[in-house]
């Protein structure tokens, strides 16, 4: 990698960069054939995914813990890893009516680099970001395909020297840094030799969105598989509302309407109310002492 800037040069060592030996014709091909050796790789993903689980459940554990101490969950990334760290981030809001400041991106160049690229801001380090953001009650979570982004790489150990904890998710197993949960993801060579937008972008989708929907549960923002943390702000979302209440109650539409109004439209408070039979009052109450979670709200009001 040559910069255009100061001829600084810095050979990466790492699966995503070697050349893969069965798209080596891909340019000689017909267009279905291309497709279908992006989508042979593209299959290969799901199973690398699935080997980290176990370091994966490790990182949701320390996510969910650093929320319930009043801590946060950083994201730092940069390029393709950067701007899907920033999705995740950005969807939890609208999904699970999370806090905006519970998971916060930190993409290389900021929001200029998100829809177009800015060189070598991944050649600088992220330790200011931290340092200026975090906490020693957060934790960090750097995503790099390579396993060796400065930018990543420096926001990491200054999130340690913080005593923060630290995930690297990465499709480099062989990395520099020692992280508190390493998620390796062993994508292998890319279908275009580097470019990891492709199966190492993917493979950094999923578990950015099962870690972050799994913390989400364990936190109790879900109840069941049902999205209760939603607040209704259209009719759209009011009438999925209803749906939500009956679905999980067996209780008539008329009767869950009525119980989200006497609960001034939270769901959740709704919930808890059909399911206890439980006056809404209480119910809000249960659900105030276990910081709304559902099932934990349920468990207190039969006991």
């Amino acid at each position: 990698m040559i910069s255009p800037r100061n001829g600084v040069v810095v050979r990466v060592e790492s699966p995503t960069e070697q050349r893969n030996p069965r798209t080596t014709d891909i340019d000689r091909v017909p267009t279905i054939d291309v497709l279908r050796m992006i989508n042979d790789e593209d299959r290969t993903v799901p199973s690398a995914v699935a080997e980290a689980l176990p370091e994966l459940a490790r990182a949701v554990d320390l996510g969910v813990t650093s929320i319930m101490s009043g801590g946060r969950v950083h994201y730092v990334g940069a390029g393709t890893s950067g701007r899907l760290a920033t999705l995740d981030a950005a969807e939890l809001v609208p999904t699970f009516n999370a806090p905006s400041d519970w998971f916060v991106a930190h993409h290389a160049g900021g929001s200029e680099a998100l829809v177009r690229a800015v060189e070598e801001v991944e050649d600088s380090s992220g330790a200011a970001q931290i340092r200026r953001h975090a906490t020693g009650k957060d934790l960090v979570v750097g995503v790099t395909a390579s396993g060796r982004t400065p930018f990543v790489i420096g926001a990491l150990q200054e999130a340690q020297a913080l005593g923060a904890h630290t995930v690297l998710v990465s499709n480099n197993a062989s990395v520099p840094f020692a992280a508190d949960v390493l998620v390796a993801l062993n994508t292998g060579p890319e279908v275009i030799a580097g470019s990891t937008r492709m199966k190492a972008g993917s493979a950094q989708k999923l578990v950015l969105t099962s870690f972050s929907t799994a913390v989400m549960i364990k936190l109790g923002r879900t109840y069941s598989n049902l999205m209760v943390s939603m607040r209704a702000t259209n009719a759209k979302l009011r009438g999925r509302t209803i749906r939500i209440l009956h679905e999980a109650t067996g209780q008539p539409e008329d009767a869950c309407e009525q119980a989200l109004a006497d609960a001034a439209g939270d769901l959740k408070v709704a919930l808890v109310h059909l399911l206890s039979g439980e006056p809404t009052e209480r119910a809000a109450a249960a659900l105030e002492d276990t910081k709304g979670h559902v099932r934990n709200a349920l468990d207190r009001l039969a006991g």
